[in-house]
């Protein structure tokens, strides 16, 4: 017995032993795992194409119309998201303030006109096209910090944004050439192309000022990531509400041509799809920086636009031509050089600047990064 009592304790004692160091063992595996780099750059990138796919496949309807309520549901989406991250302990960000809200309302038309002209282009053009002139926004942010922030431009992001505009001029290049093969169709299909450009420059410029606007604000108020996000979204509901009821067509046969029967529920599915995709971004892209490294962060970025744009020769019939092949790889390059530049410029003390020299204030990277996330 007294031999039995002792096996007892001695297996006692060796349960004890495993469950102690069991634990601490699977807590170092899950830090080692939050840590990773690999994960949160895939995690970034998965969820950037995810939302730009989301959009596409809502905004791929001939007959959609309801831009306004689409950018509704996704501002609806993203708070009760991050409101609920924020009850459960996981995230947190300031309390609502009608002071603070009434200094960040212009930032939040400035949003929603980048936002919704951004959807309209996307409209009209192909995934591809699109993610090439995005990068156009680039050359207007680098400038207006010049202008505004006292940033620089150097020779090589000069010869980077070189690449950017070669990239949309082969780009546009290579659509309206596949669009005047469409036979009796042609007309109808350079015009679209046309509307989609005119939308792209509008959203070009209107990134461009909510960027600037946001970062010029941020100075003063100290916002967060999430501190911007949850005013951004919560202040765009009431407009987002207005402008959908009284400029939108609410009729029921405009209702059954943008959400017909047969495809009603996925569409709706994407929508809720492509706003939590904004809370993702968000958080990836911070989760990037920390295991990561800005510059790091930045080069995902570059190197991001390609799989965004093959996704649209995948998933969408976007035309797979030499043109477009070449756009996107030249468009890919571009940011590679970008990123390389402001590595450069930012490790090493500014001079030889072109084509303007002011005192170094900030980076046009951060305010690529700031676009990508709003």
């Amino acid at each position: 017995m007294a031999d039995d009592k002792k096996t007892d304790e001695k297996m006692e004692q060796s349960s004890r032993y495993e469950s102690s160091h069991s634990a601490p063992s699977r807590s170092a595996s899950s830090s080692a795992l939050s840590s990773n780099p690999i994960f949160p750059v895939l995690a970034y990138c998965g969820s950037s194409i995810m939302m730009t796919v989301m959009n596409k496949y809502v905004l791929s309807g001939l007959d959609f119309n309801l831009n306004f309520f689409l950018l509704l549901v996704q501002s609806v989406v993203c708070i009760v998201a991050i409101q609920s991250c924020k009850t459960a302990g996981i995230i947190t960000y300031r309390d609502f303030s009608s002071d603070e809200a009434k200094k960040w309302f212009p930032i939040t038309l400035l949003l929603i006109g980048m936002i919704f002209t951004g959807s309209k282009a996307l409209q009209f053009l192909s995934i591809p096209v699109y993610t090439i002139f995005k990068n156009l926004t680039i050359i207007l942010i680098a400038y207006g910090e010049v202008l505004w922030f006292g940033g620089s431009v150097t020779g090589l992001t000069l010869f980077s944004f070189g690449l950017m505009v070669v990239s949309s001029i082969i780009a546009a290049w290579a659509d309206i050439q596949h669009a005047l093969q469409g036979g009796v169709e042609a007309n109808s299909k350079v015009s679209t192309l046309n509307a989609g450009y005119i939308w792209m420059l509008v959203n070009c410029l209107c990134t461009a000022f909510y960027v600037l606007g946001m970062r010029k604000r941020i100075k003063l108020t100290n916002f967060k990531d999430f501190d911007t996000m949850f005013y951004n979204n919560l202040l765009s509901i009431p407009v987002l509400i207005v402008a959908t009821l009284f400029v939108e067509d609410w009729s029921s046969e405009n209702l059954a041509r943008n959400f017909p029967v047969a495809s009603r529920s996925n569409i709706m599915i994407a929508m809720i799809l492509s706003g939590l995709s904004s809370v993702f971004i968000s958080y990836t892209s911070a989760w990037c920086v920390r295991t990561t490294s800005s510059t790091t962060y930045s080069m995902v970025g570059a190197l991001n636009k390609l799989p965004i744009a093959l996704s649209g020769l995948i998933f969408f019939d976007a035309p797979v031509t030499l043109g477009s092949v070449s756009a996107i790889a030249v468009g890919f390059v571009s940011g590679i050089v970008y990123t390389i530049a402001k590595f450069k410029q930012n490790s090493k003390p500014k001079t030889g600047i072109l084509p303007t020299t002011n005192t170094p204030v900030s980076a046009s990277s951060q305010s690529m990064r700031d676009s990508l996330r709003s």
